[in-house]
């Protein structure tokens, strides 16, 4: 019962923001992913088009956000973005994003060694995806940063808050709800993309909860898509050019 009076007092635009992010984002996923993987290949002009509207989409989603957010009482701080003990968010993103980037550098050289057309779908979206010039390479880095601040503002900042609040300051609900939002939104990545998206999610939305800092999963998330990103555009020239991880496919 308590549970759901605190549902039906959360606040409409509250509401509304959680519906376009559970019905909407994926929807809007899959659409983009379906054209993408129609077209036989993607222009430079096409990539950079797609990656700009990508970073208007991803700053206004996050302003909307945050715009909401401080209405209703969550401020700076509510929202991971006042720490308490910045030194302890930098250390740990620090690691993370180490620990992380050689990972996802472990990966690419693994899927290197599998045939292409066994690769999957991640890979064919990667493929057209991923940044081949120099003029791309810097856009996409825009990009990176881009989504790498607003999503974790978005799930991490926001529904992180929400839902824990919701849940009466439980820490877990605001961990497993804000990493399952996070991976629906990358439903057109089928269901491995998204069981490996709601881990990553886990680990993130574990870190700014010891940490109370967005920091952390910031870096964390910025070193996955540049490394992944990056890696796959030095190596275009074999098969490591069309390397992906689902979390570079995010980006997008």
């Amino acid at each position: 019962m308590y549970r759901a009076m605190q549902w039906a007092a959360l606040p409409w635009d509250f509401v509304l923001i959680f519906l376009v992010l559970a019905i909407v984002v994926p929807w809007r996923g899959m659409v983009r992913v379906k054209m993408l993987l129609a077209l036989p290949q993607l222009s430079s002009g096409e990539r950079i088009s797609l990656y700009g509207s990508t970073i208007a989409f991803q700053w206004l989603g996050a302003a909307l956000v945050v715009w909401r957010s401080v209405s209703h009482g969550f401020g700076p701080a509510a929202l991971g973005l006042l720490p308490a003990r910045p030194m302890r968010g930098v250390m740990l993103g620090v690691g993370m994003a180490v620990a992380l980037a050689t990972l996802q550098i472990v990966s690419l050289r693994q899927m290197a060694q599998v045939p292409a057309e066994q690769r999957g779908r991640l890979h064919q979206i990667a493929a057209k995806l991923m940044p081949q010039e120099l003029t791309e390479a810097l856009v996409f880095a825009a990009l990176v940063g881009t989504v790498s601040l607003c999503e974790e503002l978005i799930y991490r900042g926001f529904v992180f808050a929400a839902l824990g609040e919701l849940g009466g300051g439980s820490a877990a609900m605001a961990i497993v709800g804000s990493s399952a939002l996070f991976a629906i939104g990358h439903a057109y990545q089928g269901r491995r993309g998204v069981a490996s998206t709601f881990a990553l999610g886990l680990l993130l939305a574990g870190a700014r909860s010891w940490t109370d800092s967005l920091l952390p999963p910031i870096l964390a998330h910025l070193a996955v898509d540049a490394t992944a990103g990056f890696a796959g555009r030095q190596g275009r020239k074999g098969t490591a050019a069309e390397q992906s991880s689902n979390t570079t496919v995010n980006t997008i």
